[in-house]
């Protein structure tokens, strides 16, 4: 009986719903993390360091550390805690100089409204925001809940504001941390946001953010941040939560935490954004509720960040 019901639980985990004549394009690593008891909070969210073979985990809770870090492989290597209080979303930066790793912090208290910069080993580099301050300032750099970032190797860095704060906007930031674009407004019209929650750019000079709360996902220009285009079509049973490109670019992962779905969507290459096409879904067990997700740019994985599972499960491609 014990056996019958852990291979259910393994099919549960695994349930795929490809359409007629799909193919799989995903399976479970059922072996990642090789201890699952290492997350003992509420995951919100991961970041794949492709270059360095790391993963990194961002956990909420108290008394418990707020980043882990992980081997692809699956094993837990260290965690860190310091001024890291309620992260959101999270980034590993690559240079030829090293990498780092940059959270949005949601909190409320004296680290809060801030996104920032450490070590792979958790020092503190750089912090913009005011520190436990939310608004909407430009000079200085204000955030309220920023909810995720996206850097460039260029150093240019791209930032949706906020997680339900009283900002719902896009910023680009130069390397020197000055703004060069910012779009949006609280709305559901062109270039308004309703909880923008994820931020990517593409090989062909698109940014694209999920626009939670409006049920869409918009997309501009990165250097002039001009309106692009927007898909809501693929999106009527739950907004976007989450956007990574494959390894490829030429399918778009999104989260959809309420209905615990991954929706795999068909990228456009240069032109027209056109409709979304879903092309694959992978089914998550119930009361999963994945959150944001990340892609190692070198092996396909993706990894998916659940906080309702408390758990980051490794999807690997087929």
């Amino acid at each position: 009986l014990l056996y019958i019901y852990l291979y259910s639980q393994v099919l549960k985990a695994e349930y795929f719903s490809p359409g007629r004549g799909e193919q799989q394009m995903y399976k479970l690593d059922i072996g990642w993390p090789k201890t699952p008891e290492d997350f003992t909070g509420q995951t919100f969210c991961v970041a794949v360091d492709s270059l360095h073979g790391l993963v990194y985990v961002g956990q909420r809770g108290d008394n418990v550390p707020k980043v882990l870090v992980f081997s692809e492989e699956g094993y837990f290597l260290h965690s860190w805690n310091d001024t890291v209080e309620m992260p959101h979303g999270i980034f590993v930066w690559n240079t030829a100089t090293g990498s780092s790793v940059w959270i949005t912090d949601v909190g409320t208290g004296k680290y809060g409204h801030t996104v920032k910069q450490y070590s792979p080993l958790g020092k503190l580099m750089q912090v913009l925001g005011t520190p436990g301050n939310a608004g909407s300032s430009l000079i200085p750099l204000q955030f309220d809940q920023p909810a995720d970032i996206f850097v460039e190797e260029t150093g240019e860095i791209y930032v949706v504001d906020g997680d339900g704060g009283m900002n719902n906007r896009l910023l680009k930031l130069s390397d020197d941390y000055k703004e060069m674009w910012l779009t949006g407004t609280n709305g559901s019209g062109i270039g308004q946001f309703k909880i923008p929650h994820s931020v990517t750019v593409d090989a062909f000079g698109r940014v694209w953010v999920a626009d939670r709360d409006n049920k869409r996902i918009q997309v501009f220009d990165k250097v002039t941040g001009e309106w692009l285009g927007s898909w809501s079509g693929c999106f009527s049973e739950d907004g976007p939560y989450s956007v990574r490109f494959t390894a490829d670019y030429k399918y778009l992962i999104v989260a959809q935490l309420n209905i615990n779905r991954l929706a795999i969507l068909a990228a456009p290459p240069v032109g027209s954004i056109g409709n979304c096409t879903m092309v694959h879904s992978i089914q998550l067990a119930d009361e999963t509720k994945p959150h944001l997700v990340d892609v190692d740019m070198r092996s396909g994985a993706v990894y998916v960040a659940e906080i309702g599972a408390q758990q980051v499960q490794k999807f690997v491609p087929l």
